[in-house]
C-alpha cells in the first residue's frame, strides 16, 4: 500500500512558462516534491510550495546528470511514503522524455501514476519559426526523430518524409545532412535550425 502517495510525469513544454499546461499547473502547486530536469524554465520553480522538496536531477545533454535509477528510486521512494510527487520534464513527457523506466519502476513498485502531456518542442519549434510541418502543397507527413544516434535510423526511408524534425541534433548535424543527401534529398532544399525555441 502507497499510503495514497501519487507520481505525476509532467511536460513542462518547450521553454517559456507560458507554455505550461493548466493542469501542470495546478499540480506543480500541490507537488510536496518535485523532481525535476535542468532544461525547464526555471521559474516553473516558483509554482510549487515553499514547502515542497526540490530535486534537481540534471539531465543536460553531455554533462554529468544523475543516473536514472536513481531517478527511478527517488520516485518509488518519495511516492511510498504518501507523498504528491511532480516528476517534471521538458516538452512532453514520452517525446525523448526516458519516461518509460520510470513508468517500469513505478508499477513494479505498486505507485500510482499520471501521465501529463505538454507542448514538445518538435511542434513549438518550427511553429514559433513560422515553418508548417504539414502543408496542403509542401508536405502531408512529418516525423520526429532524434539526433543522438544516427547510424541507428532508416535514413533511405526518411529521406521521403517530406518534413522532418531532429531533436537533439546540433552534434550530429553533419553526418544527417550528409546521410539525407546519399539517400536522395536535395541539396537546394531549405532548412532551419533553432535553439531556445521558446
Amino acid at each position: 500500500m502507497n499510503n495514497n502517495g501519487k507520481v505525476y510525469l509532467v511536460g513542462a513544454g518547450p521553454g517559456n512558462l507560458a507554455y505550461l499546461t493548466i493542469r501542470g499547473k495546478q499540480l506543480l502547486a500541490d507537488a510536496e516534491v518535485l523532481i525535476y530536469d535542468a532544461l525547464i524554465d526555471p521559474q516553473l520553480l516558483d509554482l510549487v510550495s515553499p514547502d515542497c522538496l526540490k530535486i534537481n536531477v540534471g539531465k543536460r545533454g553531455g554533462q554529468a546528470s544523475t543516473p536514472q535509477d536513481r531517478i527511478d528510486r527517488l520516485l518509488v521512494a518519495y511516492c511510498l511514503k504518501g507523498n504528491q510527487v511532480v516528476r517534471l520534464k521538458s516538452g512532453d513527457p514520452l517525446i525523448f522524455g526516458r519516461a518509460t523506466p520510470e513508468i517500469n519502476a513505478l508499477q513494479t513498485a505498486g505507485c500510482e501514476f499520471e501521465l501529463v502531456p505538454g507542448i514538445s518542442s518538435a511542434l513549438a519549434a518550427p511553429l514559433f519559426a513560422g515553418i508548417p510541418l504539414t502543408d496542403k502543397n509542401l508536405s502531408s507527413c512529418f516525423a520526429v526523430i532524434s539526433g543522438h544516434q544516427p547510424e541507428q535510423l532508416d535514413w533511405n526511408a526518411l529521406s521521403k518524409i517530406d518534413s522532418l524534425v531532429v531533436l537533439m541534433g546540433g552534434r550530429s548535424l553533419k553526418e544527417i545532412i550528409r546521410r539525407l543527401l546519399a539517400n536522395g534529398r536535395s541539396h537546394y532544399e531549405p532548412i532551419a535550425i533553432i535553439r531556445n525555441c521558446s
